[in-house]
């Protein structure tokens, strides 16, 4: 079993910064993707940024040259680091690792407040 603990979300204005953290603990053999995804309210869950274990990345067109995510293997931990916030970033953020199957965090809400 794998355990993922978000931490980093909050409340910030237009054009702020936050950054999000995950670390994933338990029984880990081998992470492949993580990533991040966010569902707003009355709203389906939907990819936000991708990082393959590579290190290769993919971004919704929508948080593109604004968001980062980032990866550090040794620590079994995703981070993402959004710039630029705009009051649509509002949602609960949900991080997303691959270890033999899915697994996912409980989520941490950003609110972005115009």
């Amino acid at each position: 079993q794998v355990q993922l603990v978000e931490s980093g979300g909050g409340l910030v204005q237009a054009g702020g910064s936050l950054r999000l953290s995950c670390a994933a603990s338990g029984s880990i053999f081998s992470i492949n993707g993580m990533g991040w995804y966010r569902q707003a309210a009355g709203k389906q869950r939907d990819l936000v940024a991708r990082i393959t274990s590579g290190g290769s990345t993919n971004y919704a067109d929508s948080v593109k040259g604004r968001f980062t995510i980032s990866r550090d293997n040794a620590k079994n931990t995703v981070y993402l680091q959004m710039n630029s916030l705009k009051p649509e970033d509002t949602a609960v953020y949900y991080c997303w690792v691959v270890a033999l199957r899915a697994y996912w965090g409980q989520g941490t809400q950003v609110t972005v407040s115009s």
